[in-house]
């Protein structure tokens, strides 16, 4: 790196925390006055009210507000987005809480002290999920000895410096990236942009899971660099894999890596040049060479594998969200028949398919009835032998369902 080029990156990393220093951390005097509606939803367990709930809207640009019923009574403190329909994200219930540098540090050590365990098994995982850790609108993923975050709500901006200090104290990385380039940003009125908040960032992060090595890429990768909400997952595929595996939707290759230590062969397919350019990359990082990637489309491909009677002893669908939108679930439910379908049909007798989906509104309900139609119609006899979930660093609060989004089951073709 040039001097210029470090120039550059230290006057960024100024310029960022810099914007933290110049909005200071809201004192205690601003209010919010909520509806009972809104009352009743803090009081369900959800931790969100909508702008239609607020009565009184809060005289502070944002940050934390105490917030109250409509009798006056505390309810507790919320983050403040002004320009959101989320207007306020809970916080904290008791009306005495201090929302400060040390009550973040407090939340933040909490979340990560929960993670312990993935130190043993995964370099990458996340160490703050949102609204589940109760830190809203926050993410927080770490890669090996560098962390990225996400700052998704006017409201958290307003603490961008304490959270940033707290997690250096904390997890000591070497530096720390923000990926707010995240179009939910724009709605909070805040910039998309992905700045450096402290130390320096590679470009490029190689992670360990389960004894398996891949790239990250969080100045430019999905989400924040990588797939971590899958690893769990992944790890069940390469448990029960054998024979002849197929993996769709392969992307950088994490399912097909996995499948590949047990499995005899494995077909990785993917419509991305680029992603199976970095999957053989990842490939040949583990030395593993029984893995043949396939620029395709994977409908298109299923259909002209099952034309040509192919089968298979292990599958895996991962596909992207198809139901990104709740106008779009219709259309949605169709391709994760078709999808599933296909595999059932080119299970071979006694074959496993790990079959998934990551979109929020096709529910659990939802899902497994796309399976139940797909296997009547599939002519083959199903067995479903597990559901699976979100792993420990993902977790899902029952009464907070944005928390959750990722549904998978573990089949079985008995004939």
């Amino acid at each position: 790196m040039t001097p210029s080029q470090k120039g550059a990156k230290n006057t960024q990393v100024e310029t960022s925390l810099q914007g933290a220093v110049d909005s200071p951390t809201p004192v205690a005097s601003p209010r919010a006055l909520v509806s009972p509606k809104g009352a009743r939803r803090w009081a369900s367990g959800h931790p969100w009210i909508y702008r239609s709930d607020v009565v009184k809207r809060p005289d502070v640009h944002a940050g934390a507000v105490l917030v109250e019923n409509a009798a006056g009574a505390p309810l507790g403190w919320a983050l403040w987005s002004p320009r959101s329909e989320i207007s306020l994200r809970l916080l904290d219930r008791s009306p005495n809480a201090q929302i400060d540098a040390r009550w973040w540090r407090a939340r933040l050590e909490g979340a990560i002290a929960r993670r312990g365990a993935l130190k043993d098994v995964a370099s990458a995982f996340r160490l703050v999920h949102g609204e589940a850790d109760g830190c809203p609108s926050l993410v927080c993923d770490r890669y090996d000895r560098w962390l990225v975050v996400q700052l998704l709500s006017a409201g958290i901006e307003r603490f961008r410096r304490e959270i940033v200090e707290s997690l250096l104290a904390l997890v000591q990385p070497e530096g720390i990236l923000a990926r707010n380039d995240v179009p939910v940003r724009a709605k909070e009125g805040l910039a998309r942009e992905t700045v450096l908040l402290a130390g320096d960032v590679p470009r490029e992060i190689e992670v360990i899971e389960y004894g398996l090595r891949y790239l990250a890429a969080p100045w430019d990768g999905q989400k924040t660099g990588a797939f971590l909400d899958q690893r769990e997952n992944r790890a069940l595929a390469g448990a029960i894999a054998r024979g002849r595996a197929l993996d769709c939707f392969s992307y950088h290759g994490s399912f097909a890596l996995h499948l590949a230590r047990q499995a005899a062969s494995v077909t990785a397919l993917d419509a991305s040049a680029p992603a199976l350019a970095r999957a053989r990359e990842n490939a040949a990082r583990n030395a593993i060479r029984n893995i043949e990637f396939i620029e395709a489309d994977a409908f298109e491909w299923l259909r002209a594998a099952e034309r040509r009677r192919e089968r298979f002893d292990t599958i895996v669908l991962d596909p992207p969200a198809f139901a990104k939108t709740r106008d779009a679930l219709s259309s949605a439910l169709r391709g994760y028949k078709e999808i599933n379908l296909r595999a059932m049909r080119l299970l071979a007798p006694g074959g496993m398919l790990f079959t998934a989906s990551c979109s929020y509104h096709l529910t659990k309900a939802l899902f497994l009835e796309v399976l139940e139609a797909a296997a009547a119609d599939s002519g083959r006899r199903i067995a479903l032998r597990e559901m699976r979930g979100q792993p420990l660093d993902h977790p899902e609060v029952l009464t907070i369902p944005e928390t959750g989004y990722i549904k998978g089951a573990l089949l079985e073709a008995l004939d």
